[in-house]
């Protein structure tokens, strides 16, 4: 959209026009902001997005588009040859491609109503899935891995992705989060600086300079790269170091209107960390990792001030066990702990979140005695660049949840609600591991490899995350 009769155009084939309700009573600066953020919004998206939601029937929009959009191969072409016969002559996979696309027109209503036929007749099978424990691997296996996961990474076959988009705010720190610096009793290092060092000793040790791209948000892009720039890339290869943002998607309030945070801003969210295939795609990560030779990338958070960026034995062993995903677990501290776990859903790889469980499935218990839903999920994932191709248009299913945010209301006027009202959009990267017919999931020691920082104080804080990594690095 290139002017400002375009950007009404499209408000009105989509009835969001109240986005522009204030826009001749804003400033030059405020209106040069706010049609920057409106035209570049996929309305098309969204409006999918926000009447699947809607589906009255179910009353349970998550599991209503989750269903939708993971409908078989079979499903899609149903529906596509149904409203698309032109198309009738093309082989399965260019119509599947090309609805990756979007290329194709796929009615809503109908794929619904596939869904309504088929969702008497089956529901989610969640059992557990195996496990391989790291600490039980002899002496001999792990010098095998060892030396193919080194190989590999000589040859530039591997490359690392953390994500980064998220603010200290939690931690009372004014600033991205990566910046936040931990204090380990002899001197403070940054969240950066800390996972860094893993890239820096496979650097000084073999001499391979890893790829690090870090995906950063629209809210603290700037300050992120100022800071690696006023710290000097942490002694890194600055050209090897990129910096690239992940997508946001707009609210949207219960009736359908995208939410306008302020008279000039379009209230945005992230769109999960599954975001993170689209994002790889759209600012062409991807395409630059296959012209390097990267055959596998690791994902993992910033917070994880334990996150092994270089495990040379767990890339051996995917590499050994040639699946195009793999997974770092732990075992559950108890069986009400809040985590997800790692299980087959229908027979393939995924992981069920604590609120599916009930408390009667989390208690259920192996042979062995161990808990049969056990590998909690640490963000800790290895992928082959192969699973990509898998993910059409670099898109998986989008969740749908309930959020409070404040909004402008049609008079200008701030309201501040009491409840949910407005509906967030977000994509799970572990949607990602249903595309794989299996993967591999290494049981870790916590102690060794999970060390998070998401609050203040208490669990999961600072102090933890500060103890874990002193003992584990004396």
């Amino acid at each position: 959209m290139k002017n400002l009769e375009d950007v009404k155009g499209v408000l009105n084939d989509y009835g969001q026009e109240h986005l522009l309700s204030f826009y001749n009573n804003l400033n030059v600066n405020e209106q040069h902001l706010l049609f920057d953020q409106v035209s570049k919004i996929d309305f098309h998206l969204v409006d999918k997005l926000y009447n699947i939601s809607q589906d009255e029937k179910q009353k349970q929009p998550i599991l209503q588009f989750e269903n939708v959009s993971r409908f078989n191969q079979e499903d899609i072409l149903q529906a596509n040859q149904l409203e698309n016969p032109d198309y009738g002559e093309l082989t399965d996979a260019e119509q599947i491609k090309q609805i990756g696309k979007k290329e194709l027109s796929i009615n809503s209503d109908l794929m619904k109503r596939i869904y309504a036929s088929t969702i008497e007749k089956k529901t989610d099978s969640i059992e557990s899935i195996e496990h391989l424990d790291k600490s039980k691997i002899s002496e001999e296996d792990k010098k095998k891995y060892e030396e193919i996961g080194l190989e590999a990474v000589k040859k530039g076959q591997y490359a690392v992705v953390t994500m980064a988009g998220g603010q200290g705010t939690r931690l009372g720190f004014n600033g991205p989060k990566g910046a936040y610096m931990l204090d380990l009793n002899t001197e403070k290092k940054s969240l950066f600086e800390i996972l860094c060092s893993r890239l820096k000793e496979i650097k000084d040790q073999y001499g391979v300079v890893i790829p690090w791209y870090i995906m950063t948000s629209r809210e603290n892009n700037n300050d992120t790269i100022k800071f690696f720039e006023a710290n000097k890339y942490f002694g890194y290869i600055k050209e090897s170091i990129k910096f690239f943002i992940q997508g946001e998607l707009p609210m949207m309030l219960k009736n359908g209107n995208i939410v306008l945070e302020e008279k000039w801003k379009v209230k945005e969210g992230a769109d999960g960390h599954g975001g993170i295939f689209t994002a790889l795609k759209k600012n062409h990560i991807t395409d630059e990792m296959r012209k390097n030779g990267v055959k596998w990338f690791f994902v993992c958070g910033i917070d994880n001030v334990l996150a092994k960026l270089v495990d040379l034995e767990f890339l051996g062993l995917v590499i050994e066990q040639k699946v195009l995903v793999a997974s770092k677990s732990v075992v559950k501290a108890s069986p009400t702990e809040k985590v997800g776990v790692f299980c087959l859903r229908n027979g393939r790889p995924s992981v069920v979140e604590y609120t599916e469980i009930s408390e009667e499935m989390s208690k259920q218990t192996l042979a062995d005695g161990e808990l049969k839903f056990s590998e909690a999920n640490i963000l800790a994932h290895i992928f082959s660049i192969d699973l990509v191709d898998l993910i059409e248009g670099g898109e998986l299913p989008y969740h749908v949840s309930l959020k409070k945010t404040d909004y402008i209301d049609e008079n200008g006027k701030k309201v501040i609600p009491i409840e949910e009202n407005a509906y967030k959009f977000e994509c799970f990267i572990f949607d990602a591991f249903y595309k794989a017919d299996k993967m591999l999931v290494l049981r870790v020691k916590r102690e060794h490899e999970f060390a998070p920082i998401k609050n203040a104080e208490g669990v999961d804080s600072p102090q933890t995350a500060r103890e874990l990594y002193i003992n584990y690095i004396k």
